[in-house]
């Protein structure tokens, strides 16, 4: 089965959820169309603080349904939409992909830049969700599953329901890393 869009999300406020919609658009080289992450240069908080002329390579927000049904099976109850994504996916297991791979989405075009950095917010939304988005692995390697990130190449609208393109880079896999 060919991987697809389950369900889409903005806000045009920093919240951490964002409402559920019936299409988004994305804006080439900016993000999605009235999100508070809209824009060219970082626009997540934390980062501004630090540098608001850095380049933004957390325009859009993706995760798997996938994820949300595991953490469903260990007590919590997350829809689409709550982690603060953008775009919910289903059939495409986001956090395995190479940097630089292409999503597409009819027309519009996403490349993959990193991992979203899980951060204490998630336990403000529901507490003790956090531990299940970053922990350490067997060998001591910390693992973030809290969705990836990318930058829009090339706009157009993102709805539920669409077949999602993959596009990997050429040459070796180059695991992602937070962004």
């Amino acid at each position: 089965m060919a991987p697809v869009v389950e369900s889409v999300s903005s806000s045009p406020e920093h919240t951490f959820s964002k409402p559920v919609r019936s299409r988004i658009r994305l804006l080439a080289g900016l993000g999605v169309e009235g999100d508070a992450h809209l824009g060219r240069t970082v626009k997540h908080r934390s980062r501004m603080a630090v540098d608001p002329t850095r380049p933004n390579l957390r325009q859009v927000h993706l995760i798997h349904a996938e994820l949300l049904e595991e953490v469903a099976l260990a007590g919590f109850g997350v829809r689409p939409g709550q982690m603060g994504e953008n775009i919910t996916t289903r059939g495409l297991d986001l956090l395995e992909l190479s940097r630089g791979t292409v999503l597409g989405f009819g027309s519009a075009r996403v490349e993959v830049t990193g991992l979203r950095n899980p951060c204490a917010q998630i336990d403000g939304f529901s507490p003790g969700l956090l531990r299940q988005m970053v922990y350490r692995d067997e060998q001591g390697a910390l693992v973030r599953r809290a969705g990836v990130m990318g930058v829009v190449l090339e706009g157009g609208v993102v709805e539920p329901g669409m077949t999602i393109g993959v596009r990997e880079p050429a040459g070796a896999h180059v695991p992602l890393e937070r962004v």
